[in-house]
């Protein structure tokens, strides 16, 4: 009897955010079982959740049309490296509950495997999964998101006594962590697939971002192929194939690691930084491949601070995650970890001009556009247009991290809102107002950035190009744009809300001396701050 029970027993993978087979915690938890006689088959599932195709709480798409092509590109690249060992997956065009229940056959012992989540929306479907199971399997959740593991960093499995700023948190992980082993990809028929699977999901494989129309709620807006623009800095292709053809490029073919370090405050091109970032948001990259990669690369090739800055990033990325696991809902509540009440400005037309590039800052528009228009937006922009919606117009921090998670193709929860939250001032850390037209001077002096997104601007003066309302109409007229109608005025000072107050010592965004005080100059400040070798705040990295 107990062999029959072991040949019977199914294992159901459910996959979410860990589209990937190498360095797996999941895939790996039901390899192993097979291979130690507690499973006999293994049914990988994908499930296009209507619920992740609706609307925002600020009316936008929950998940916008560039995210989606890549999600779809994730999928079926997971599909065909299933194929690849025998087996396949299986997609389901609907709620995860449904197809669970249908897959979880009571004259079978069931057990899904899935990976450990934290953050409320995806723990409420969970809990539906388990109330639609009704005894018939059960689930045991895996860690896999993170480079450490959450029972080797130096703090409680819940992260209470994790401290809300980085920098220590880091300091205390470097010194008492290590990171674990990767673990090994399945190989051919390492996960048996059974017969007898329905045909509808085994033969689902939705090839155009419209197919997925067909879970998009009723009401909700449709999603739709976009054509990338031709100033994209990378044409993403989603999935675990491509994650590692870039991780191999960067390392191994190009040496761009080595300059990582001099080179990742860029914001064109497709090698400033990694772009590591929306792979390992869908979960087609390990964060423990990439430090075991760069381990190998420093042993054979070059250690430098550029090696070590790409796994200090990593580790930025860790910090957020546990954060949110301490913090839980409060990373999503309108005046954050700290409950300080801050006035915002509920003008829509402001957040309106923000979202479409039109705030007459040239820095902010030409990387809000950019975003507009390829899902993408470098480390340096994203922390520039945070600061200037947040602590100058004022508008509530939540609209911006909305709108983020609509466009942005390397999505990730926790990065993304934690990230937000700090920009807003309300972790508890030093606020980190920027000033805009000084960060534009220190990282794109010629107007180069700008005047690629800007085409408006593309005949201005480096001179001229950070501050054009500062043009005489002599200088309009030579440069062939009128400030006002072809390109807007900025926001004037009078109309800026700023929750915070003014930083001290600092004005307005559209000019002037850095920002800070006496705690610190902030991004804005010291005139030599891009060559600290320290973070430069506990707001180092986005996303």
């Amino acid at each position: 009897m107990a062999q029959e029970a072991i040949q019977k027993s199914r294992i159901i993978v459910w996959f979410r955010d860990d589209l990937r087979l190498h360095d797996n915690p999941t895939v790996h938890a039901a390899a192993t079982k097979v291979k130690s006689k507690q499973a006999a088959e293994v049914v990988p599932l994908y499930c296009f959740d209507p619920r992740h195709f609706g609307t925002t709480p600020h009316g936008s798409k929950k998940t916008g049309n560039y995210r989606a092509k890549f999600l779809l590109e994730s999928v079926q690249d997971l599909k065909q490296n299933l194929k690849s060992i025998g087996s396949d997956l299986l997609i389901h065009m609907g709620q995860p509950e449904e197809a669970l229940a249908e897959l979880a056959n009571v004259e079978q012992k069931t057990t899904i495997l899935l990976q450990t989540q934290i953050t409320s929306e995806e723990l409420s479907v969970e809990a539906k999964v388990k109330r639609a199971l009704k005894g018939k399997a059960q689930c045991e959740t895996v860690w896999g998101h993170t480079l450490y593991h959450p029972e080797d960093v130096p703090y409680k499995l819940d992260m209470s006594d994790l401290p809300d700023t980085f920098t220590p948190a880091r300091h205390k992980i470097e010194q008492h962590a290590e990171v674990r082993a990767a673990l090994p990809t399945p190989q051919q028929g390492e996960l048996p697939l059974p017969d007898g699977l329905p045909k509808a999901m085994l033969e689902c494989n939705p090839q155009a971002v419209e197919d997925l129309n067909a879970v998009v709620p009723k009401g909700c807006q449709q999603l739709s192929s976009q054509e990338l623009n031709e100033h994209a800095v990378h044409r993403f292709k989603g999935g675990e194939t491509e994650a590692l053809a870039r991780l191999k490029y960067y390392l191994w073919d190009t040496d761009l690691l080595a300059k990582y370090f001099q080179t990742r405050n860029g914001m064109l091109g497709g090698d400033y930084s990694t772009k590591f970032s929306p792979w390992l948001a869908h979960g087609n990259l390990s964060a423990r491949t990439i430090y075991h990669e760069i381990k190998k690369y420093e042993s054979e090739r070059k250690a430098n601070k550029s090696t070590y800055w790409v796994i200090f990033e990593l580790l930025w990325r860790d910090y957020f995650r546990f954060f949110t696991q301490k913090h839980g809902n409060k990373l999503f509540a309108e005046y954050g970890i700290t409950g300080k009440k801050l006035r915002w400005n509920e003008d829509p037309a402001a957040f309106q001009r923000w979202k479409d590039g039109q705030t007459g800052l040239p820095l902010v528009d030409a990387n809000m556009r950019e975003l507009k228009q390829t899902g993408f937006m470098s480390n340096r922009g994203r922390q520039n247009v945070a600061s200037y919606l947040v602590l100058d117009m004022g508008v509530d921090w939540r609209k911006g991290a909305d709108w983020f998670e609509t466009v942005l193709q390397d999505y990730d929860v926790c990065s993304n809102w934690g990230n937000w939250v700090s920009a807003a001032g309300l972790t508890g850390g030093r606020i980190n107002h920027f000033n805009i037209t000084k960060q534009s001077k220190d990282y794109d002096l010629e107007g180069e950035y700008v005047k690629t997104w800007i085409p408006e601007l593309k005949n201005v003066s480096s001179k001229r190009i950070h501050e054009p309302w500062l043009m005489s109409q002599s200088e309009q007229q030579q440069f062939g744009v009128s400030i006002g109608q072809d390109y807007p005025a900025p926001i004037p000072s009078s109309q800026l809300v700023r929750p915070h107050g003014s930083p001290e010592g600092g004005r307005n965004p559209n000019g002037g001396r850095g920002r800070g005080g006496k705690r610190g100059h902030g991004r804005g400040g010291r005139q030599n701050d891009r060559h600290r070798t320290q973070p430069r705040s506990e707001y180092e990295r986005f996303g």
